[in-house]
């Protein structure tokens, strides 16, 4: 088999460590510290996510919604293809080399959905955008580091506290959809929703088309109707 070609590296911030992008053929793996965080051939849960926090909002007029976390893009991609006309999406990227290397490398591979004049990208901490945001989003969607149990930045940790969640609650809009992607299921992190007063419904996914193997998390987690 072609062995693995290392694209470009570039420093996580407020972490000490690197993120890299490989390339073998077609295919393209992002890791960190050795660990790939995702791959261009198996994104099944990605889309999951997207499709599953969609399928909740159908129906709403301007839908606007936050995606943490651009990725490979296939996130965003399947949110695209849910998301009405006058719908928009927000996508808010840490490390701005990311979205350099979907620029130049991957945006073929998940059809190009920064193209789309719905989507507007933002390099930020998605817990500052979140914490300044006011009750302003349908969904908002966290593929951020591998999930609750974050891997390559500590700082991640605190989107998935109780004040990161309230924080979020908050930037929902009555009715208002989180959607969490993690690699491992995390039943403290369900309880920590559930406290924060969300509806939680939670579904594993295979990342791959492949009936063996590990799932992936998704938490669908529920804001009352009333504001607060």
């Amino acid at each position: 088999m072609k062995p693995w070609e290392l694209i470009d590296t570039a420093r996580i911030p407020g972490s000490g460590g690197e993120i890299r992008l490989f390339r073998r053929d077609a295919e393209y793996s992002i890791r960190v510290a050795g660990f790939e965080l995702m791959n261009s051939r198996v994104h099944g849960s990605e889309d999951e996510l997207a499709h599953l926090a969609m399928e909740k909002i159908s129906g709403r007029p301007a839908a606007r919604v936050l995606v943490g976390g651009l990725g490979i893009g296939f996130t965003v991609a399947a949110a695209l293809a849910d998301l009405p006309p006058d719908g928009s999406i927000d996508v808010v990227e840490l490390i701005s080399v990311v979205v350099d290397w979907h620029r130049e490398y991957l945006a073929p591979v998940a059809g190009r959905p920064l193209d789309d004049p719905r989507v507007t990208v933002t390099i930020a901490d998605v817990a500052h955008v979140i914490g300044r945001a006011g009750t302003s989003f349908d969904a908002i969607l966290l593929d951020v580091d591998n999930g609750p149990e974050g891997l390559t930045r500590k700082p991640n940790d605190r989107l998935y506290s109780r004040n990161g969640l309230a924080a979020t609650r908050n930037a929902l809009r009555p009715g208002g959809i989180l959607a969490v992607w993690s690699a491992t299921p995390d039943e403290e992190f369900t309880a920590r929703l559930e406290t924060e007063g969300f509806t939680v419904e939670i579904t594993r996914v295979r990342p791959g088309r492949r009936r063996r193997g590990a799932r992936h998390t998704i938490w669908i987690a529920t804001k009352a109707e009333t504001n607060g």
